[in-house]
């Protein structure tokens, strides 16, 4: 059996390594010892980023190049203490991005403990961070841990950030500057030592600016931003995420491979996926039970995906191309212009007149 394990090093360096067991036993099958064989992977993770060959890293699935920068700030960023803001649009894998940032630091062996700071009530979320003490309130009738204790040794991950109370941004910022809280209804300062990361699909600099969000909280949490890209500007991740989440779901449920038609991949391509990754993943789920046959089809995909084509095609000229979809689609049809422009929808004379003003989406394609 294969294990992932995450060592520290004298030097302070953290090295990510494979441990495999294999039992020994004597000429009559009598177990005497167990042989372990260690393997580093930390240098090969790297050199993959670096020669643009992963094609996944710590369950986030992706290739393009905005996500093997993704990969390489989340090693950039892994080994040390200061708070990250993780900021995108809604299903574009932030938590998945905590969890790697925590998994590859050397917090990876303490707790990760998530929480949505959008999905509590405002009367509980504190009690969830900092815990309460026996009578605090109606209902508590015991003392609690808060995520914070929890998570001590850990990470924090504070999910929809924006949507804290002043309130609760108060009680964070003190948090944030020494280290201490006092559990609702209690005295007793407590210490713990933990890493903050943070999400919000909202900008926070304008919620600094429309007086929802303090400046000075933002200064403290927005130490290392990184940015994720929306599924629409990395659409040659498209193909690599569907295979991924057909694969989970022949797994789950015992099902041959379902192979994608050429068809159906061209309209998730050029599909908007206000959802992104998260979307993505509940069309592949509902093309998963659609599908009766071993190759999906448009008919098998969610209303949404085909009504919107339907939507593209009547647009005619009006329907705005992409560099990266254009040039992805030219590979698909082997430079058959004609083609290609069908399965983008649009009419032949866009797609020349697109090319002829970015050329390089053509290059190095055969032509008609």
């Amino acid at each position: 059996n294969g294990y992932l394990l995450t060592i520290t090093s004298k030097s302070g360096e953290r090295h990510r390594i494979e441990m495999t067991q294999t039992m020994m036993t004597e000429a009559g099958g009598r177990a005497f010892g167990v042989l372990a064989a260690f393997r580093d992977l930390s240098d090969l993770a790297c050199l993959g980023v670096q020669a643009e060959k992963l094609t996944s890293f710590a369950n986030i699935i992706g290739r393009s190049n905005k996500m093997l920068r993704i990969y390489q700030q989340i090693r950039n960023v892994a080994n040390y203490d200061y708070p990250v803001n993780i900021s995108g649009e809604t299903g574009t894998g932030k938590e998945l991005v905590a969890s790697a940032i925590h998994s590859e630091s050397c917090r990876a062996d303490a707790p990760f403990v998530p929480i949505n700071c959008g999905a509590l009530p405002e009367s509980l979320i504190e009690s969830e961070l900092f815990g309460h003490v026996k009578g605090a309130f109606s209902g508590a009738i015991r003392d609690k841990k808060g995520r914070f204790e929890l998570a001590d040794g850990g990470s924090v991950f504070l999910d929809e950030v924006a949507e804290l109370s002043k309130h609760m941004q108060v009680r964070l910022l003190r948090f944030l500057q020494a280290g201490t809280f006092e559990k609702v209804g209690g005295e007793k300062t407590s210490r713990v030592n933990v890493r903050i990361i943070c999400a919000t699909n909202k900008n926070l600099k304008q919620e600094v600016k429309r007086g929802r969000f303090r400046d000075d909280l933002f200064y403290r949490l927005n130490v290392i931003p990184i940015h994720l890209p929306p599924l629409r500007d990395r659409q040659n991740d498209i193909p690599l995420l569907v295979e991924h989440f057909l694969q989970q779901a022949g797994e789950r449920y015992g099902r041959d491979p379902l192979q994608v038609s050429n068809e159906a991949l061209a309209l998730m391509r050029v599909y908007r996926w206000p959802g992104n990754v998260r979307e993505l993943q509940n069309a592949i789920q509902f093309a998963f039970v659609r599908c009766t046959g071993p190759v999906i089809r448009p008919y098998d995909l969610p209303l949404e995906i085909r009504e919107f084509q339907s939507t593209v095609q009547r647009r005619g000229p009006g329907r705005k191309l992409e560099l990266g979809a254009v040039a992805a689609m030219l590979r698909k049809t082997g430079g058959n212009k004609a083609r290609a422009a069908k399965l983008l929808g649009v009419g032949r004379a866009t797609l020349y007149r697109f090319l002829t003003e970015h050329p390089e989406a053509a290059a190095g394609e055969p032509g008609e």
